[in-house]
């Protein structure tokens, strides 16, 4: 038997020969059926389904195939319990199966009349709600209200999970959506109870509905502060939780509830600190670009040596804060853009981004730390987290300096198709990383007001969404923490005299240029298993000394240098010639005598 069929067929109404067969397709996140499969997928399944019957030929079933799409999309954490399908009925195929079922009509609903995604969606819960317990899809949870007496006595109580209990009005489908929601991640158990449950509310001490209370897995409990009283609100929070993880065909290691060594600590401080952009990770995703990415090229030219220099020039506008990493791609950018070569040696960048020239200021940490794009394990997130990190900031400064590339021939599109060709060929599901899955971002604990709901359907707001970009992404929210010092300039000898190099050099961050102190070596984030821990191997610090002048750009050293070679060619000239004038003269001499 089935355990749940929702008909829906369309109106006689004229539809579009061209929109036949393609109202959905396999990008849509539901299930496509037909004759042959139909029965086998929905006859005796562990999940109930809902499946529309529609004519791909109907106008009114073309302009409904958005719903029914976006009521798949919201309930797709249900598909264990309750599964969303289509059967075009306009295929040849499927003529038989449509005619045993009964349909004739496209689209009426013989279930319910209001096809609106909320009523749909409440339709479907108190469909399984309903159901006996022997007629119960093996996968759907409970969504029946539990009282005081089950609950209560969880107080204080160890447990290998947490549980949510949700206490709402008895018409409130809030606590059975957030159910479902939740029904595909572990580590958690979501239940509801009821406001007509006076023991229940003294003992919790709950006055206002919705309202979530949380029993912690070492026995603490406490009430939990939601910005908003929504579903998505809610279901948000919970997934979240530390340990808290979307279900896998091949589980995952016990996650550590007890306490946690410093190690530990830090392979999950990205949670704790989602709130701030680190520099850290922008200088690490460049230090792996420039020093690893790029180095697999030997040279550089056409288009790829066009959009390295439009990628160079865009950092150096646009990195914000200053510092030793903007004087980097300054100078990089200004070496590119003077050389009229087409074909350059990569290795001459490379000892630019080492420094070799020892040019004071300038500077480019050689080691990688991950601190906000730092995985469960090496090998994900980190450096594709970083590059995107580091567009996204480059995009917002643009924002805020609109003419900062003006008359560099540079727009900022070439940085986005120089990240993505760096990221080009990666497989996202393999990169993927099991414990920051992929999720609506930023989340309502980020910005609450980016979240809404129209109809009982989640909704962004853009105009918070691009206000919380500014922000989040801004020079003023970057942070300094973790990031690698430049080393310091040696001590000038005693009889020199002022300079440039005889003031003392105040140390810069990635993220701004105020001087910080040195950093114990204990307080920087420890190399993860597998992971290969790189010693700084950046420049020391100093400028180039010729002729006891110190000189800070590259381009007046090597004048410097060029000017010297030429006096000494032009001296060996003069000898030269001097000298072989004189045997002349000698042996001239000689033939008159």
């Amino acid at each position: 038997m089935l355990r749940l069929v929702l008909w829906s067929a369309l109106w006689l109404a004229l539809g579009w020969a061209r929109a036949a067969g393609r109202l959905y397709t396999e990008e849509d996140p539901l299930v496509i059926l037909s004759s042959s499969s139909l029965k086998s997928a929905v006859t005796n399944s562990s999940s109930a389904w809902l499946v529309q019957f529609f004519s791909s030929w109907c106008g009114h079933c073309v302009q409904y195939s958005s719903t029914w799409k976006a009521l798949a999309q919201d309930v797709k954490e249900w598909r264990r319990a309750v599964g969303v399908a289509v059967l075009d009925c306009a295929q040849e195929e499927n003529f038989d199966v449509c005619k045993e079922f009964g349909i004739k009509l496209y689209p009426t609903f013989k279930v319910g009349a209001d096809r609106e995604i909320q009523s749909v969606r409440q339709l479907m819960v108190n469909i399984l709600q309903n159901h006996t317990k022997l007629d119960r899809p093996d996968h759907c949870p409970p969504l029946e209200p539990y009282s005081w007496v089950d609950l209560l006595p969880l107080l204080g109580q160890r447990s290998d999970r947490y549980t949510a209990i949700i206490i709402e009005e008895p018409e409130s489908y809030v606590g059975r959506e957030v159910i479902l929601d939740l029904l595909q991640y572990s580590g958690v158990e979501v239940r509801r109870a009821l406001s007509s449950d006076r023991p229940l509310l003294d003992a919790l001490n709950i006055t206002t509905f919705p309202s979530i209370y949380l029993l912690h897995p070492n026995a603490t409990h406490t009430h939990l502060h939601v910005q908003k009283t929504l579903r998505f609100f809610f279901s948000s929070l919970l997934r979240t939780l530390p340990g808290v993880q979307r279900r896998l065909k091949r589980p995952l290691k016990p996650v550590h509830t007890g306490s946690v060594s410093r190690r530990d600590h830090q392979r999950t401080c990205s949670c704790l600190y989602r709130a701030k952009v680190y520099t850290a990770d922008l200088e690490s995703g460049l230090h792996y670009l420039l020093r690893v990415e790029m180095a697999t090229h030997s040279s550089l030219e056409g288009e790829e040596l066009k959009i390295f220099k439009d990628f160079v020039t865009l950092v150096a506008k646009l990195y914000p804060g200053g510092g030793p990493v903007v004087k980097l791609m300054e100078t990089l950018s200004d070496w590119l853009l003077s050389l009229p070569l087409q074909r350059i040696p990569y290795q001459a960048v490379l000892d630019l981004v080492d420094n070799k020239m020892r040019i004071s200021g300038v500077f480019l940490g050689a080691e990688l730390r991950w601190v906000g794009c730092q995985g469960s394990r090496a090998g994900l997130r980190g450096y594709p987290c970083s590059l995107w990190t580091l567009f996204h900031v480059l995009t917002v400064q643009h924002d805020a300096a609109p003419t900062a590339l003006d008359n560099t021939g540079t727009h900022t599109h070439t940085g986005q198709v120089a990240v993505i060709a760096a990221l080009r060929g990666r497989r996202r599901s393999l990169s993927d990383d099991p414990l920051f899955p992929k999720a609506p971002w930023p989340s309502p604990s980020l910005c609450p007001s980016c979240h809404e709901e129209k109809n009982g359907v989640h909704v962004w707001n853009h105009d918070n969404v691009l206000l919380f970009l500014r922000q989040h992404y801004a020079a003023s929210n970057l942070s300094p923490r973790y990031s690698l010092t430049p080393p310091r300039l040696p001590a000038p000898p005693p009889d020199a005299g002022p300079g440039p190099t005889s003031r003392p050099r105040e140390e810069h961050r990635g993220g701004g240029g105020k001087k910080e102190p040195d950093r114990k070596a204990d307080e920087w984030p420890q190399p993860r298993p597998g992971e290969e821990r790189r010693e700084v191997v950046g420049p020391g610090g100093g400028g180039v000394w010729i002729l006891g002048l110190g000189f800070d750009s590259v381009d007046m050293s090597l004048c410097v240098v060029l000017y010297v070679c030429s006096c000494l060619f032009l001296m060996l000239l003069f000898f030269f010639f001097k000298v072989r004038s004189r045997r002349r003269k000698l042996r001239n001499s000689r033939l008159h005598v």
